[in-house]
């Protein structure tokens, strides 16, 4: 399970990284490199982005391609650590 203390700060963190219907290839090494300075970051997947693929999916094959975690998702919103 997740840290509780992860989900709680996510809580406050602003959004930095938006997938759009270049899909989360165009962002993943903006991902990386804020995960290098940032202990989470928050991704907003687009309409566009998603076309028939849940925002869990998403996110979960977006944070393997950046060696990140998958803190929490809700909505079209997923942090990662």
């Amino acid at each position: 399970m997740v840290n509780q203390d992860l989900r709680k700060e996510a809580h406050d963190v602003e959004v930095t990284v938006w997938v759009g219907k270049s899909g989360h290839g165009a962002v993943l090494e903006e991902l990386k490199t804020q995960l290098q300075d940032r202990k989470l970051v928050k991704v907003k997947f687009l309409r566009a982005s998603r076309g028939g693929t849940s925002v869990e999916e998403m996110a979960e094959e977006l944070a393997e391609n950046a060696g990140a975690e998958v803190v929490d998702t809700r909505g079209n919103t997923a942090v990662f650590h």
